[in-house]
């Protein structure tokens, strides 16, 4: 592995969660076997079908891998901050929050100058002792 390749993944408005899971994926298996892959997969359909339905503008996906772990970086336009809901089972949503706190290591959402970042962090495991 390189010392902390960064990609930008995708851009809005030329793809969609597919495209980004593809990307993702060949990202993953080049950068981050060690990850839970569909851990990662799932949470970045999450940010981008979040980013999709509920931004009016712009949205950029990012993932970065370093000595520390996995980053995923979805930055869009809107300042809104996401809200665990109780979810609707009629359809209305409210399940995809909760999933991405529960499967990323950590999440963080930060202000932008025009809009917010959601990052979401798994920490490279420690390797183990070898056995003597």
């Amino acid at each position: 592995m390189t010392e902390d390749p960064y990609m930008v993944v995708l851009d809005s408005p030329q793809t969609n969660s597919a495209t980004a899971r593809e990307a993702a994926a060949a990202y993953l298996a080049q950068n981050c076997p060690w990850a839970d892959f569909d851990a990662v997969l799932l949470v970045i359909t999450e940010l981008v079908a979040n980013a999709v339905r509920h931004t009016s503008g712009w949205w950029r996906l990012r993932m970065h891998a370093g000595r520390e772990g996995l980053v995923v970086e979805m930055d869009d336009s809107s300042a809104q901050v996401p809200v665990a809901r109780e979810p609707d089972f009629s359809g209305g949503g409210g399940f995809g929050w909760p999933m991405v706190l529960k499967l990323a290591g950590r999440v963080e959402v930060r202000s932008l100058p025009e809009g917010k970042q959601v990052r979401a962090i798994w920490p490279r495991p420690v390797q183990a002792s070898p056995a003597f």
